[in-house]
Formats: C-alpha cells, structure tokens, sequence
C-alpha cells in the first residue's frame, strides 16, 4: 500500500505545466472593470464646480477690471484675465454652466424629434417611410454648420434657448435613422401586433413597447449630442455667429481668441480650450461605453 506521501498519479506529456489557480478579484473591481470611472469622476467634478460657481470665484464674471487688462495667471487671477478685463477663473465656472446646459438642451430636443420622427417612420407604410427617409436625407446631405448659419441669421440675436433650439433641429437627422432601423426590426413582433389590437394609439406603443426595446441602441448617439452640441456653440462663437460676448459660455470665451493670438496672451485661449476639451473626450468616453456595451449584448444573442 502507497504511503500518504506517495504521489498517486505522474502527469506526463509534452509542454506539460502544473495549474496554478489565479487570485480571486473581488466583486466590487470586477463591477467596475471596464467601466468610464474616471471619465465619469471628471465630468460630475467639472459639472459640480459649475454648480458651485458662486462659492468657487472670487471675482465678479461680468465684472471688466480696467486696471488689470491681459494679466497672466497670478495669485489675485488664478487663470489670468482677458482683454477686457475679466477674471477667467470665475468665467469658467460660470461659462461652463452655459455651455454644459446647451449641450443637454440640444441633447433632449435632438432626442424628442429624432425618436418620434424614427417611430413614425418605422412604423409608417413603404410610401410614407421611402418619403419621410428621403426628405432626412436631403436635408442631411447639407453641411449641418452650414444649416446652423441659415437659422442664426434668420432668428437674429442668440440666447441661450435660442442657439440650443438651432443645434437641436439641425443634429437629430442620424438618430431618427437608428430609430427608424431599429423599430422596423421589432414592429410586427407579438407585443406591438397585441398592443395595437388591444386599442393601444401610437404614443401608448412607442412610450411601452418601442423605445425600451431600442434605448440601448440610441444611448452612445444621445450621450455623444451632448458633446456635439457644445462644440457646435463653441464653433458658432468663435465665428462671432454665437452668444453675444455678454454671455459667457466658454464658446463665447473662445471668440476672444483672435486678439488672444495678436497679443500673445496663451491663457486667453489655452485655459478655456482645456476645460471645453476635456469635457469633450469624458462624455465621448462615457458614450463609447454604452456603444460597447450594447455591441457585446447584441453579438452575445
């Protein structure tokens, strides 16, 4: 009889390795293995900086310190100041507001017309539906910046309400394509077919059975408007087409930017480039985690 210390079993075999078992990860990392942690810690830091503004700056934003014109970062303007005098520090807070609330007004306007206007026509009939895609892709065929500038002149002074309102109506053409494919996709399914014989009216159907059936879909589209929308009033700033200089936005920062370069005053451009950038790529980030997200879900059907 073998003794206890015996080995009972010899493994043999070519490139043979003895099984070392890996080091359990606990369930909280793997709960966020993967996941936009960081970008998501940057984004509530900058939006809750922006929500505190009043208790962040020390200056007056709108204030214009004649005395201090194009003054670089120093201990009484931590960010330096502008050509008309003005604390950039306490505008960024200030300005962020602004631009932060562009971007998710845009976002909900781009979002209520793209996914009605998806429904309807995934729904419709092949006439209605071949018109109603054919009519989004003309318009889409045109340059967005260029139906931007069309609206801006048309509508005139800009505010806040009004420039998200121009973004909004211009940028929902590609999510009403998405919302189009996919709920031809499910339309004729059971639960759709036995809401409409129940007596169901088109909004009770899109609200119950159409959009949580494709939300997940849309999620990278919608988070990303965002980020669009904002860079899209940046961009209309900077041409002198945005919000007035009155209102700070960090768009409307950006506009100075041309007398920031004859005068050599980098802060002017460097600082509220950097916030606006960075607020860019973390909600891309976050976005491009749904887009995986939903990605795996449907390879994994």
């Amino acid at each position: 009889m073998a003794g206890r210390n015996e080995e009972r079993f010899i493994m043999v075999g070519a490139n043979y390795k003895s099984h070392i078992p890996k080091e359990k990860i606990p369930s909280f990392w793997k709960k966020i293995k993967g996941k936009p942690i960081i970008s998501v810690l940057i984004l509530a830091a900058i939006v809750l900086c922006c929500i505190l503004a009043e208790y962040l700056s020390n200056h007056d934003p709108s204030g214009f310190y004649l005395s201090n014109l194009n003054e670089p970062p120093n201990s009484e303007f931590y960010f330096g100041t502008d050509s008309l005098g003005r604390d950039i520090y306490s505008m960024i807070w200030y300005g962020g507001r602004a631009s932060i609330f562009i971007g998710i007004l845009s976002m909900v306007i781009i979002t209520v017309i793209g996914v009605t206007y998806g429904c309807i026509s995934g729904t419709a009939n092949a006439k209605v539906d071949a018109v109603m895609m054919r009519a989004v892709e003309i318009i889409n065929s045109i340059p967005s910046l260029l139906l931007l500038l069309l609206l801006v002149s048309i509508m005139g002074k800009q505010d806040i309400l009004k420039i998200s309102f121009v973004i909004g109506v211009t940028s929902w053409f590609a999510l009403a394509r998405i919302v189009r494919s996919e709920v031809r996709q499910i339309r004729n399914c059971e639960y759709v077919l036995a809401a409409r014989c129940m007596g169901a009216n088109f909004l009770q159907v899109m609200h119950r059975h159409l959009i949580p059936n494709f939300v997940s879909a849309i999620l990278f589209v919608v988070i990303s408007s965002i980020s669009t929308s904002i860079s899209m009033e940046s961009t209309l700033s900077f041409l002198g087409l945005g919000l007035p200089v009155n209102v700070i936005s960090w768009g409307s920062m950006l506009s100075l930017a041309n007398r920031a370069l004859l005068s050599n005053t980098w802060w002017v451009i460097i600082i509220p480039g950097v916030f606006l950038v960075i607020t860019l790529l973390v909600i891309t980030n976050i976005g491009n985690y749904f887009r995986k997200e939903t990605n795996r879900k449907a390879s994994n059907l």
